[in-house]
This record gives C-alpha cells, structure tokens and sequence, in this order.
C-alpha cells in the first residue's frame, strides 16, 4: 500500500506541476511535499525532478518513474475492475477529457446531472484545445469528433455531426457565394489551426469524387469560438461542426455554402482504453451520455429544419 501511496504521490506533483500545486491538491503544506519527495529520491537513490523557482522538470529517472508508475496503477485498476465485474455500484473516481468548447456548452451540464444522480462518483473534467492521449495520461473516458485512428480505444457513438462551410450574409452579398470548392480560391476563408496535419486544407466529396483546397484568409486562430466569431462579423467563409453553428443558421446569421459537397465526418463519440471496458463508472457515464444526446437530437429533429434535418 505504502508503494501504491508514493506512485499516486509522484503523480499528483508531475499533474500539479509544482510542488504549491500538489500540497493544494494533496491538502498539506509545501514543505511536507518537500520533504516526502526528498525521502522518496533518498530511497531511491536518485533524483526524480529538478527544481528550479518557476517550474519542475522530469530527470531521465523522473520518466522512467512516472511512466512505470502510470501503467503499475493502470494495471491495478484493470485488476480491481475485473475483480468486482459484477459489482454495479457507481462511485469512485473518473477521469474525463473533452474538446474545449463543446466540453463547457454540452458536457459540464451533463456530468453536474450525472455526479447528482450518483453522490459516490468523483469526475474529474478536463477541457483541452488538442485532444490528449487517454492510455499515456491516464484519462478513463473521452469526448472526441471524427475519425479515431487509435486502436487501443474503444467508442461509442453519441451524436450525428457534420462539419458545414458558412458565411454571414454581408460577406456574400459582397464577395458572392461559392458554387464548386475551387471558387474558395477566390475568397477569404477563416482557417481554425487545431489539430490539422495539412493547415488550411479543406476536403470535400460529391458523387463518388474528392477534392482539396488550400484556402487562406487574413485572419486564423487556435480557438474555435474566435474564428466562429470572426465568421459573425462577417471576415469570410468558416468550416465549423454542425453543434456550433446551428443556432446561427437558424437565426440567419450565418449561411450555408457550399451544401452539396461533403466534409470529413465529424460525428461524436465517447472513447475509453478497452481495459476500462469493465468499469461500473466508465460504463454508466458512457450510457447517460448516449441517452442524453439520443433525446436531444430527437427532441431537435422534430422541432428545428435548416436546409436539412438539424441535430442540434
């Protein structure tokens, strides 16, 4: 148990990222995390961190720890799980990762309702621009959009979602309205840098045919709600996901372009590592979030129409 304590001690600082953040964390002074860390590297007989006024950083030892450390407790956490399979309480602690915007619009609401029908449970939600690696930092489930080229996952469908091109109505009535991807050329395109390999190229698909554009623009940002708002103010042509844009194309805010070719797939999924596939908590939080938005994507359909059937 003592050993199991230090792993999940080590851990918390490397997260916290400085010793002040791990006694905040951990509910003790600074100086007794100074002197437990001190006692562990004195074991040890090496130096796990380096320490400087600003920041730690990991020694070469430090790393090999902390990756030991995070697959020791992972395993004890499978074996445990496998262990009380039949077990159905909900408690314990769960760990969550979810893209920035649609995590704070859509998911704090929904883990406030799930952690109030579950007093046992403890999330732990964290909101990134990038998504992160669920096996290597240790996260139990994850919100992620599109294709899902990690095979150590297993996902779980929650939502249908399309990524649409739009406009304001005052950029087009003054720089025209696109009819084929090239005529993008011509246009000024708000291009939102996150997680693209090839920067600025927008795919499309029609009638069994695919083509790439290499679209530029004055402006571009890393954060999905800047580029959304620049695409109001009317600066150009945007691609964003149907959840964040479908309030304005109801309002007429924004408009389609481009509506017969289709983008990369860009439907929601919850993902966790399959050795968590076992888990009470894993498993009853996936089930709230497939139920939640299978009732508000009906709810949706039957009450909204733009262009298409909207789902959200």
């Amino acid at each position: 148990m003592k050993q199991t304590s230090e792993l999940n001690f080590f851990l918390t600082i490397i997260k916290a990222g400085s010793l002040s953040g791990a006694a905040r964390e951990l509910g003790i002074t600074p100086p007794a995390i100074s002197k437990r860390l001190a006692q562990m590297e004195e074991r040890l007989g090496v130096s796990l961190l380096n320490r400087s006024t600003r920041r730690l950083s990991l020694t070469t030892e430090g790393e090999l720890y902390r990756d030991d450390a995070m697959r020791i407790l992972a395993d004890i956490d499978h074996m445990e799980q496998r262990v009380s399979r039949g077990r159905t309480d909900v408690k314990g602690r769960l760990r969550i990762n979810a893209p920035l915007g649609f995590g704070r619009v859509y998911i704090t609401p929904l883990v406030s309702d799930f952690v109030k029908r579950h007093p046992g449970i403890e999330i732990q939600l964290q909101l990134t621009d990038a998504p992160l690696n669920l096996v290597d930092e240790g996260f139990d489930l994850g919100i992620r959009f599109g294709e899902l080229p990690d095979t150590r996952i297993i996902a779980r469908k929650l939502a249908a979602n399309r990524r649409l091109l739009c406009a304001s109505s005052a950029y087009l009535q003054q720089h025209g309205t696109p009819v084929v991807p090239r005529d993008l050329l011509a246009h000024s395109c708000i291009v939102l840098r996150q997680n693209e390999t090839a920067y600025g190229v927008w795919t499309f698909s029609k009638d069994g045919k695919t083509e790439t554009v290499k679209v530029t623009g004055p402006v571009t940002s890393n954060d999905g709600e800047v580029t959304l708002n620049w695409a109001l103010d009317g600066h150009g042509i945007i691609m964003r996901a149907e959840w964040d844009i479908a309030k304005y194309l109801r309002s007429g805010r924004l408009q389609l372009v481009l509506e017969d070719y289709a983008t990369p797939p860009a439907d929601i999924f919850a993902v966790y590592p399959e050795r968590h596939s076992a888990s009470a908590r894993v498993r009853a939080f996936t089930d709230f979030l497939v139920a939640s938005f299978g009732e508000r994507a009906s709810a949706s359909t039957d009450a909204v129409t733009v262009a298409s059937p909207m789902t959200w």
